[in-house]
């Protein structure tokens, strides 16, 4: 099991600083849901690591992170699904 957790924290890293990496060269925006998902997933991911092995408040960091980021998203599917306004 803790090999398990181990691979899923370490994927969880890779996603977290892949979106800051790709944030810092402007090759996403935090409005992007790519980026927001990258968050969201590793976050999950990492809160199972650092819970598992009793890092409570890192756990607790990725809780809030994973909340930003479904925040973002949310915002970011509403905008894309509501209906275009077509001049008169």
């Amino acid at each position: 099991m803790a090999l398990l957790v181990d691979i899923l924290g370490y994927i969880g890293m890779v996603l977290l600083l892949a979106a800051f990496g790709l944030i810092s060269m402007n090759k996403l925006t935090a409005n992007n849901a790519s980026y927001q998902w990258m968050n969201l997933i590793g976050s999950i991911l990492l809160m199972i690591n650092t819970y598992y092995y009793g890092a409570l408040p890192s756990a607790l960091l990725n809780v809030v992170w994973l909340l930003i980021a479904l925040v973002y998203l949310i915002k970011i599917y509403q905008r894309t699904s509501k209906p275009k306004k077509t001049p008169s």
